[in-house]
């Protein structure tokens, strides 16, 4: 049995350029800490789509960074890249 989707652009096409979000303590730095990150881990950042938001009380920023990915796999590691940073709490 083969799964196949009726609309192929409905989810995750790959190779293509997706956007990660990290949230974590505003003031560590998250959005450098981020995008080196990435880049040590051998992924292409687009510095240039990057956008953060801090929380309502300014205690914690989410930052966003689009980059590219060219299998399942490599987006995942981008997930396990950011989420193995002590400043990030969770990736989306």
């Amino acid at each position: 049995m083969s799964i196949t989707s009726d609309n192929p652009e409905h989810g995750l096409q790959f190779p293509g350029t997706f956007e990660i979000s990290a949230m974590g303590a505003a003031g560590a730095g998250l959005d450098v800490k981020m995008a080196d990150a990435l880049e040590a881990a051998g992924f292409v950042v687009h510095r240039g789509r990057h956008r953060s938001r801090p929380s309502a009380k300014g205690n914690w920023v989410s930052v966003t960074y689009a980059f590219d990915a060219a299998t399942r796999a490599d987006y995942e590691k981008a997930h396990e890249t950011l989420r193995a940073l002590p400043e990030v709490k969770w990736t989306l």
